[in-house]
């Protein structure tokens, strides 16, 4: 398969000496029918800019530009690969920005034009793709700068990203998601498809936010998620203690039963239980500053 007729992958690796580090967290993806696969699970991209994180030597780079956005920003560490990089925005002129630099550091918002719509694309780097996502997702105000995440992660944290109360891989990382955003597993891809190849399978997770999820501060989400899964196997009546309000009224306050336990309880529960969390918080307040 050729999508342009810039040098085969394998070529530009070898003649800018980019083997992959260990310490980046690097596996470079070099089958284009699934970088175009990963690509085209973004949906179209006409008028989009496509944020890029760890391109590596440009093949998922070019499989995005391919398809037509009106911008790539690529984002990467890894001085080595700049000059690959290079390659492919002369051959698409004025449609690939390269930036050099921590992709846990950049302020996306500010990437994107004001008004313009914008989705991030890319084979994260194993050692930050939780972190990443984590703040994406945190990100105020809310609606957020992207129109969707499209994103390769290990399957245990893809599974992670998507579970359903109940299932094993449930917990904070699902509950964050949930709030905010619908997310889906789209495809996996095999450790072959790599080099060097990870000793784990890969998915692919397409991520759309919610334009206007259930209203509750993250902060008190984010604690509450914490002291209710810190202690996952125990009823909620037990592992709330930490919350430092009657647990007995918090959960009255939520709906939910104290013999509930937190794998079990959904994302609105969730809500209901930091929102009813900050209000007995309050009251203790006004009763201790009139006693």
């Amino acid at each position: 398969m050729s999508i342009d007729d810039l040098p085969p992958l394998r070529e530009v690796i070898r003649e800018h000496g980019l083997s992959a580090l260990k310490s980046l967290g690097q596996n470079f993806l070099l089958d284009l029918n699934l970088t175009s696969k990963i690509a085209r699970t973004a949906g179209r991209l006409d008028e989009v800019t496509v944020i890029e994180v760890g391109p590596g030597p440009g093949g998922l780079t070019r499989a995005i530009l391919a398809l037509g956005p009106r911008k790539v920003i690529a984002i990467e560490r890894d001085a080595r690969c700049i000059a690959a990089l290079a390659q492919v925005a002369a051959h698409y002129p004025d449609r690939l920005d390269i930036i050099e630099g921590d992709a846990l550091a950049a302020d996306y918002r500010a990437l994107v034009p004001e008004g313009g719509r914008a989705a991030v694309i890319a084979n994260l780097p194993y050692n930050i793709a939780t972190p990443l996502l984590i703040g994406w997702l945190s990100t105020d105000p809310w609606p957020p700068w992207f129109e969707s995440l499209t994103l390769m992660f290990q399957r245990e944290v893809a599974e992670r990203i998507v579970a359903a109360p109940g299932e094993d891989h449930y917990g904070r990382l699902a509950i964050l998601t949930g709030w905010r955003a619908q997310a889906r597993i789209a495809f996996d891809v095999p450790p072959s498809a790599f080099v060097p190849p990870p000793k784990v399978t890969s998915s692919v997770v397409h991520i759309v936010p919610r334009p206007a999820p259930l209203p509750c501060p993250l902060k008190a989400l984010e604690r509450v998620t914490e002291a209710a899964f810190g202690q996952r196997r125990k009823m909620l009546r037990q592992s709330l203690k930490s919350l430092g309000v009657d647990v007995g009224e918090l959960l009255a306050a939520a709906g939910i039963e104290p013999t509930e336990r937190a794998e079990r309880v959904p994302v609105e529960g969730f809500v209901a239980l930091a929102n009813a969390w900050l209000a007995l918080r309050g009251a203790q307040s006004v009763s201790a500053a009139s006693s």
